[in-house]
């Protein structure tokens, strides 16, 4: 397990998790959960942060493995700092193609 993130007004986070019916990302916003990340609420204050993850938690019914990450204010919306949650944001892969949602196929010579 990583080392748990503490939001700052210089590195804030977002929550995400996977929704418990489809199986897709999803980052809380204002009003639940959203699959567009750049509408997920961002936190800079520990206290509020830990408050939404209670939540959260409580949520079970609706999303599973939620956790707090690193993400940076970017033009439109949260950004992700790490590669995982870059990753993440692009959508679900083909695993029987090797093929990421949205990206074409490499050509194989």
């Amino acid at each position: 397990m990583s080392k748990a993130f503490t939001p700052t007004a210089a590195k804030p986070g977002v929550i995400t998790a996977n929704d418990l019916r489809e199986g897709h990302n999803v980052w809380m916003c204002e009003d639940g959960w959203t699959g567009d990340p750049a509408l997920a609420t961002v936190f800079e204050d520990e206290a509020i942060a830990e408050l939404a993850m209670l939540k959260a938690i409580g949520q079970a019914n609706i999303v599973v493995g939620p956790y707090l990450v690193e993400a940076r204010r970017g033009p439109n919306g949260p950004e992700p700092t790490h590669f995982r949650e870059a990753f993440r944001q692009r959508g679900p892969s083909n695993y029987f193609h090797g093929i990421q949602a949205g990206k074409k196929e490499a050509s194989h010579v």
